[in-house]
Order: structure tokens, then C-alpha cells, then sequence
């Protein structure tokens, strides 16, 4: 069993206090039976987060920074047939414009229903569609989008932006000058949609922009049978719900945590992989004898300084 857990950590000075008061009795016990192994990642600005990275490598994927195509994989999982072309993920999203900067809102906290998804959907479609893209609706946070441009497009994950000045994470990638052109237009359209003024009447946050994410060509995935990931962190965490965050990953190390413990201690092999906004670590269980178990006993690093690391 391999347990990937993306957002295990934070570097929101607002998240620490939560992060350091997290007491993880089964994760204190498992990591002194571990010894660190890949390391990846580099910093808080990679285009990839450290779970993209992390569970690509498992995939068997291969791509630069910003450049594994997990929209052509959500728009197969939805029944698209992607074929061989390259495929971006256009997320509708809300652009708050701060008094310094723009960034970009929660999407889920949009609640954007299908119906509205769709009639939004529709009115920016023949922008698209008129300069030769193909555009295919998933789900109302999902629009997929095919166009030449977007092969070896590197563009920054969504998580990556949420929160943040998007003037970061702007692609200024030659190929991306069309689509920042697009982007444009599709502001103008959707500021004259009826949903939108609805949501406003509503007291809601309007849809006023969309973000591309994970372009490329659909790669074939290694089996993964062994390999469990669990998301309850991310929501709370991009939300910055501290304390549900902080609930969430108490679940988490009595329910997955705990299971991987005691497959351990049923002979089994296992492996963890911990995902912060720096790096992925992945930790693996190593058959010890005495003397090296005793040692790790007393010596094993905490939860909360390897969350830190992270």
C-alpha cells in the first residue's frame, strides 16, 4: 500500500498555528519504522505542485514544470475522447481585483449549479470555436478545451494560483499570447451574462474569467493498484479553514494513517508519501533488526518537523 497525501502541510502564517497543534498519535508511530527516500520538488513557485509531481512519477508520466497533462486525463475520466491532441483544463473562476493585485477565488466557493455552467459555457464557446479550438463541457468547474497551441504548454496549477497574485503565474510562454488574447474576451462576454447578474442580485460571486491548467497530449498510465490518495486536506486547505483542515488530518491519521500502521505491522510493504507546497516526500518501511529498530525508537524525526520540511 502506497498512501499519497497532497496538502499535508502549509506556509500560510495564518495555517502554522493549526499546523503545530495537530497531535497524529498513529503518523508518530509509523514514521520511526520509515526511512526517507525521493525527494521532489524545489520551491513555492514550481508551475507543478509537489503532489502533481509526486503522483506523475507514480503514473509514469514524463513532462517539464507545468506540463503533465492531467486534462486530457479528467476529460477522458468523463467520457471526452481526447484521442492525440493536446487537451488544457479551462476552470471558470471569479478574479478578485485587490487594491496591489488580482488573484483568483476558490472555485467551489462559486457553487456554480450546471445550468448556469452550461448557459456560461455556451456564450464564450463561439470565441473558441471560431478560432479553430474544440471546446467540451465536463462538469460545471470542468470545460476542456483542444487546440495545437496547447502542446508543451507549461502553465501554472490552479491550486498554485488560489489566493495568490496572479501576475506570478501568468504564462508568458510565446504560445500563450492567443490565449491571454481569449482570456480577455471572454471577461467582456461573461460581464454581459444574465447568470452573472443574477448571481450579483444573489449576493454571489460572479464567474468572470477561467484559468487553463494541465495541457498537453494524453500519456498512458502505469497501473497503480497499491496506490491510495486521499484529498480530504485540499479542500480546507485552499479555502484556509484551519480548523476544519486541522479536523480533516486527524481523521485522516486515525482512518488511512492508522491502516498503513497496521498493515505494517502485519508484514506488509508500505510506503507513504507526504506533499506540502515545496516538495513531495515519499518514505518507505524497512525491514529492521533489533539494534535498528531500537535506534529509530528513539530517534525517528516528529510529524510536526517533517510537515515543516515540506
Amino acid at each position: 500500500m502506497h498512501l499519497l497525501i497532497p496538502y499535508a502541510s502549509t506556509l500560510s502564517e495564518a495555517g502554522l498555528p493549526a499546523q503545530r497543534g495537530l497531535a497524529l498519535p498513529h503518523l508518530q508511530r509509523l514514521l520511526p519504522r520509515m526511512v526517507p527516500t525521493e525527494k521532489l520538488g524545489s520551491d513555492e513557485y514550481s508551475l507543478s505542485t509537489p503532489a502533481e509531481q509526486a503522483q506523475a512519477q507514480v503514473l509514469g508520466w514524463h513532462g517539464a514544470d507545468g506540463c503533465l497533462p492531467w486534462a486530457a486525463q479528467a476529460a477522458a475520466a468523463d467520457g471526452v475522447p481526447v484521442g492525440d491532441a493536446p487537451w488544457g483544463l479551462l476552470t471558470p473562476v471569479h478574479w478578485h481585483v485587490g487594491a496591489e493585485h488580482v488573484s483568483v477565488g476558490y472555485p467551489e466557493l462559486l457553487r456554480l449549479s450546471a445550468r448556469e455552467s452550461h448557459a456560461l459555457f455556451e456564450a464564450v464557446r463561439p470565441l473558441f470555436e471560431s478560432e479553430g479550438w474544440q471546446l467540451t463541457w465536463g462538469s460545471p468547474l470542468r470545460w476542456y478545451a483542444s487546440h495545437a497551441s496547447l502542446d508543451g504548454l507549461p502553465t501554472a496549477s490552479l491550486e498554485r494560483v488560489i489566493g495568490r497574485n496572479l501576475d506570478l503565474w501568468m504564462p508568458d510562454h510565446p504560445q500563450a499570447k492567443a490565449i491571454r488574447r481569449l482570456q480577455n474576451e471572454v471577461q467582456m462576454m461573461l460581464y454581459q451574462q444574465p447568470e452573472n447578474d443574477h448571481r450579483a442580485e444573489m449576493s454571489m460571486m460572479p464567474v468572470n474569467s477561467f484559468w487553463l491548467s494541465g495541457c498537453g497530449c494524453r500519456q498512458q498510465a502505469a497501473a497503480t493498484p497499491d496506490l491510495v490518495i486521499d484529498h480530504r486536506l485540499r479542500a480546507p486547505l485552499l479555502g484556509e479553514n484551519w480548523g476544519d483542515w486541522a479536523e480533516a488530518w486527524r481523521a485522516l491519521d486515525a482512518g488511512p494513517v492508522r491502516e498503513l500502521l497496521a498493515r505494517h505491522d502485519a508484514g506488509e510493504a508500505v510506503s507513504l508519501t507526504l506533499c506540502g507546497e515545496r516538495f513531495a516526500q515519499r518514505l518507505q518501511a524497512q525491514s529492521q533488526g533489533w539494534l535498528a529498530r531500537m535506534a529509530r525508537r528513539f530517534g525517528g524525526a516528529s510529524p510536526l518537523a517533517l510537515l515543516e520540511a515540506l
